[in-house]
């Protein structure tokens, strides 16, 4: 089994993470790189990460969004309190900030396996897995990635948006679960560039605040399961 690295790194800006997974990414392509011309070389260094946070307000717009749908102007960002990055991600607009479940899992998947759509199916089942010891059933929607409440009805709800990219195999970026934080912030923006959905997150599913260590916890289990790999 893969050796995975958890780090929980609190409550940080996006950009100080940002810059972060980009130094792990780059460490872990020129790794491989190394690997591959000199495969009698033992590197005694980890290959994955897995990156738990929770971000100050920001926006963040992927590379293939419109940055239409940001509905604020400058002013408006700076009054609100509000950062906002066009990153390389991709995906489109969505919206972290305190209270929300932020995973960046930093992996090479040419020691799991080569396959993207498996990738992203696995970190969408790992949060089904987790609504689903807190009772709440979910499931995915047509055409979107993420996890949703009653897909396919008029109650249709997002709950967990994804974005990731992935160069030479190796992951950034990742997922956003909705867990206590502050949905008024969504107001701001069309959430993943969708128009007519709404958001909503576990707390309010559940009528009371939950325990982020916990809900934390219960991810990390499942992504664990699935992916078969230890924590070190």
């Amino acid at each position: 089994m893969k050796d995975v690295l958890l780090k929980d790194i609190g409550l940080i800006d996006y950009a100080r993470v940002w810059r972060y997974q980009e130094a792990l990414h780059h460490r872990l392509i020129n790794r491989k790189m190394i690997l591959r011309k000199h495969p009698e070389k033992d590197l005694k260094t980890l290959s994955h990460y897995l990156l738990f946070c929770e971000h100050n307000p920001v926006y963040t717009l992927g590379k293939s969004g419109s940055e239409d749908h940001l509905l604020l102007n400058t002013g408006q960002l700076k009054t609100d309190g509000v950062q906002f990055f066009k990153i390389n991600r991709g995906g489109d607009i969505t919206h972290h900030g305190p209270g929300q479940m932020v995973v960046y899992p930093i992996l090479d998947l040419n020691e799991f396996f080569t396959d993207i759509h498996k990738y992203l199916r696995f970190l969408e089942e790992a949060v089904i897995l987790l609504l689903a010891d807190f009772n709440i059933i979910s499931g995915r929607v047509d055409g979107y990635t993420g996890v949703w409440l009653d897909g396919g009805t008029p109650l249709e709800r997002k709950i967990c948006a994804m974005g990731i990219r992935c160069s030479r195999w190796v992951t950034m970026h990742g997922l956003a679960l909705n867990v206590n934080n502050d949905l008024r912030y969504f107001n701001g923006i069309v959430p993943c560039g969708i128009e007519g959905k709404a958001v909503t997150s576990i707390s309010k599913e559940l009528g009371r605040q939950v325990d982020m260590e916990l809900i934390k916890q219960r991810f990390a289990h499942h992504i664990k399961s699935l992916f078969k790999f230890n924590y070190v």
